[in-house]
């Protein structure tokens, strides 16, 4: 069966009233079932109080294509999980936010709703940069500035090292000045919100081992520098996140000198220590440092605990009542602070935030992602970001009073890499000892469904999705086709979350690891229209499909419906009661497809199609839509 011939349903307007519900509201809920769907009656099954409540849902308009069905949904508890029930002769089938079914499945799918504030009405209109502040670009002071002793020089264009104790220490100079002055080129690709990451002083270039969190690196300009950034964005429109590392400091941070030096003082509390631990450390550290994922920067016998068994970055201890007033609870922390003028960051970005606060039988967690949100809250008047690093399972995380969207690891990274990777590639596959595998679309849609249907629609729309950070490889050295890596970007900016990229991604930068891909923009090459490290093409697509975005409401908020999963092409709509847009994506070429004549009454009007790859061909016959095989190929179409 065709997949636009199933009931839909998700939490776009088309669906779900929109706006934040209250405890007690009642809400309209609609469900769209097609015409030739045996359905004697549907019920609209809701968790209340987790006991399941059947409510009745009655036909409220139809036409020859389709019948909407609507009911009224109790939102008695502050998360309401719900799923419809379609009863046909001989049988039933449900409909949850992991598709259609007629066998019984887990709640762990159900549509949700949450009282909870999803975060600010701007984030689902955003589109992330991500910089790391040494590789951007460097202002004229930065050249005077002495280097630390850990750090080795290296000239802007010399390649990054691509792993080992050197990639930590390669300083190329870039600081935030740098940043503020090429602002005018981040308006005119588009972008509307910047992620830095760490400008605290450190022991590296990567600087997630800080030294201390009461000033900016005076590598990087200083605090002065980091006011003048967020104040020249403001003016230019563009939002600036910072990054917090919660779960360890550096080994020589300030507080971990005092914890060290003096058992009595209060900071000995903010770290695990052996003689304290429940399990024996050395043992601890020493499995981490028997993966060969983590071969570098490890030691068999700390005396305390570590991230991944580092002993560079001893692990902090949320126990301690004053590590959370010092560091993330109320305006005078280190998270509440740099939320205030003069610095007015506009929210943080959490690194490994799903380890922190989780040490043995300690489970901190939620308490840490509640804290740092009320801190945010609080400084921005409810319009700041809160963005957790999270690599795996977000079911516990999210649609709640913590975090309020993660770094899409496991719903957008891994199904697109797995269906844009070159076949044969040696890349290896995020933290997995193999390379990536290449699979086809219906496992890659089955993967990105699965993690979208546990979290509520409103996280959705909020989540940062990306085709690469500073922590993997480049886009481009995955596909090792220009093409291919085109059709990613055209994914990455017409699905539902915050389209992000690091810098670099938008003029081709290549690279095999993450440190590898910390390259710097060859300011000279950009100016110049194009040359060796700057792909002008490419970055004329980012450009465009930026502005894509920006301009079709449906991009941004719409609801997603896939229409087409075969191995090597993607289709899908993305609806509001105002727009329609058909998105068709393929890695190669493919035997094609019919669509529903009634996706579009008139000719679809052509929005976008891939400068490199093939546009894909949409012609109409009398019953249906026909998609070409076209392939590598994107388009996205208008539909009337």
């Amino acid at each position: 069966m065709d997949l636009l011939d199933r009931p839909h349903h998700d939490g776009s307007a088309l669906y779900v009233e929109p706006g934040r519900p209250r405890l007690s509201d009642r809400i309209p809920v609609r469900l769209r079932v097609p015409a030739g769907w045996p359905a004697d009656q549907v019920l609209l099954r809701v968790s209340r109080d987790g006991d399941p409540l059947r409510l009745p849902a009655r036909l409220e308009r139809s036409t020859p294509d389709e019948r909407w069905y609507v009911a009224e949904l109790p939102v008695d508890n502050p998360r309401v999980n719900y799923r419809w029930l379609l009863v046909r002769p001989g049988g039933y089938d449900w409909v949850t936010a992991r598709g259609v079914t007629s066998r019984d499945v887990t709640d762990a799918g159900d549509f949700r709703i949450s009282t909870h504030d999803p975060g600010p009405d701007w984030m689902p209109d955003a589109v992330g940069y991500q910089i790391f502040p040494d590789r951007f670009a460097a202002s004229p002071a930065a050249r005077d500035r002495p280097a630390p002793a850990w750090a080795v020089r290296a000239a802007w264009d010399d390649e990054p090292s691509s792993g080992g104790p050197a990639s930590a220490h390669q300083l190329f100079g870039g600081d935030l000045d740098g940043i503020a002055g090429h602002l005018d080129y981040l308006r005119e690709l588009g972008v509307n919100l910047l992620y830095l990451t760490p400008f605290f002083p450190g022991g590296s270039v990567h600087r997630y081992d800080a030294t201390t969190f009461d000033r900016v690196d005076p590598l990087l300009g200083g605090d002065a520098a980091l006011g003048r950034l967020t104040a020249a964005a403001h003016r230019a429109g563009l939002r600036v996140i910072g990054d917090l590392t919660t779960n360890h400091t550096g080994v020589t941070h300030e507080w971990f000198a005092r914890a060290r030096s003096d058992p009595s003082a209060p900071e000995h509390g903010f770290y695990y220590w052996d003689h304290d631990s429940p399990i024996p450390l050395p043992a601890w550290s020493a499995m981490y440092a028997a993966q060969d994922a983590w071969p570098d920067g490890f030691s068999a016998s700390p005396d305390y605990a570590t991230w991944m068994g580092a002993a560079s970055l001893p692990k902090l201890n949320w126990r301690s009542p004053e590590l959370r007033r010092r560091f993330v609870e109320g305006p005078d922390s280190v998270a509440g602070r740099y939320l205030r003028p003069p610095f007015a960051l506009d929210g943080w970005r959490i690194d490994v935030a799903h380890m922190t606060g989780r040490f043995a039988a300690d489970d901190y967690y939620d308490t840490v992602a509640r804290l740092t949100r009320a801190t945010v809250d609080a400084a921005t008047n409810g319009q700041g970001m809160l963005l957790a690093e999270h690599f795996y399972d977000t079911s516990r995380d999210l649609d709640g009073d913590g975090w309020q969207s993660t770094m899409n690891y496991p719903g957008f990274i891994r199904p697109a890499w797995t269906w844009l990777t070159r076949p044969g590639t040696d890349v290896r596959f995020l933290d997995l000892p193999v390379p990536i595998p290449r699979r086809g679309g219906a496992d890659v849609v089955r993967t990105a469904t699965d993690f979208a249907s546990l979290v509520g629609w409103q996280t959705t729309l909020r989540q940062w999705n990306m085709l690469g950070s500073h922590d993997t490889p480049r886009i481009l050295t995955i596909t090792g086709d220009a093409a291919v890596a085109e059709v990613g970007a055209a994914w990455l900016f017409t699905y539902p979350g915050i389209p992000a990229f690091f810098a670099g991604d938008e003029g081709g930068a290549t690279g095999t690891t993450g440190e590898h891909s910390r390259t710097t923009l060859p300011w000279d090459q950009i100016a110049r229209g194009g040359g060796p490290r700057w792909d002008a093409a490419t970055h004329e697509t980012y450009r465009a499909l930026v502005a894509l975005r920006r301009d079709h409401e449906a991009l941004r908020r719409g609801g997603l419906r896939w229409a087409v999963v075969t191995d090597d092409a993607l289709a899908y709509l993305r609806e509001t009661p105002d727009e329609r847009l058909l998105v068709v994506l393929a890695r190669a070429p493919w035997a094609g497809a019919e669509l529903p004549a009634w996706i579009s009454r008139d000719t679809p009007e052509l929005l976008y199609g891939a400068r490199r790859g093939s546009v894909p061909g949409l012609t109409r016959t009398p019953a249906a839509w026909c998609l070409s095989g076209a392939g590598p190929a994107a388009g996205v179409w208008r539909c009337a």
